[in-house]
């Protein structure tokens, strides 16, 4: 792996599997339950994360032990970045989307958040046997992915990183549009943050929070294969 800013880059996998996971939202114990259910083995595995790690679940304070874990590799979500502007973020709109959590914590714990949180990347490229995978919060703001990771790479701040971090944390556009145009320069994109009752595809951007922060409605975590872009079932094992 190596790194560079927002950006973080891993060599294709040649032990294990390579999985990602949708949204987290504070619901550790059911992921691990999933990850138990697929026979994921952290000897050679990796889990991948497109975010928001915290906020709603009741385990979020099991997180940074999570970040500790060398086989974990989330990206920020919009729901991270709070954490990461916790002392001038809109409070009360935080609260409303499940923050209060953080608010019990001392302030020492708080700033420990802070700190790992913001460590976190923007964008993560995974190569595979078939070319690269990008993972990301929301969306891409370019129709290519290099052109993200060429900004991201050259340290851009101020409003430009602002305008680019809104996309990749907030943007719904293509999945509210149906916008099949896809990101070139990736086999895939796959992304969490719009939550759907099954994964969905709209050219080669893969959604992939199906809910398992709201499992009391329904939700579950899908754990998508990088290698194939095929969901791993209950049951499965390398």
């Amino acid at each position: 792996m190596t790194e560079s800013g927002l950006v973080r880059r891993f060599s294709q996998n040649l032990l294990g599997r390579d999985l990602a996971v949708g949204d987290i939202h504070g619901y550790f114990a059911l992921l691990q339950q999933a990850l138990d259910g697929v026979g994921f083995d952290p000897a050679r595995d990796r889990l991948f994360s497109v975010g928001d790690l915290t906020d709603r679940g009741p385990d979020c304070a099991e997180a940074l032990a999570w970040l500790a874990r060398p086989w974990f590799h989330p990206v920020c979500g919009n729901h991270d970045d709070y954490v990461c502007r916790y002392q001038s973020c809109d409070l009360d709109n935080w609260i409303q989307n499940g923050g209060s959590w953080f608010q019990q914590l001392t302030e020492i714990e708080q700033a420990r958040f802070a700190e790992r949180y913001r460590a976190l990347p923007l964008a993560i490229e995974v190569q595979t046997q078939a070319g690269p995978v990008g993972l990301l919060h929301a969306d891409c703001p370019f129709s290519n992915w290099q052109g993200l990771l060429d900004k991201l790479d050259a340290g851009v701040s101020g409003g430009q990183l602002r305008a680019i971090k809104n996309v990749c944390l907030w943007s719904r556009r293509r999945i509210e549009l149906l916008d099949e145009s896809g990101v070139e320069g990736l086999v895939a994109l796959v992304v969490g943050h719009t939550p759907l009752g099954a994964p969905a595809r709209l050219g080669n951007v893969h959604y992939i929070d199906t809910g398992g922060w709201y499992p009391q409605e329904g939700g579950y975590f899908t754990l998508l294969d990088l290698h194939s872009l095929i969901p791993v079932t209950i049951g499965a094992s390398r």
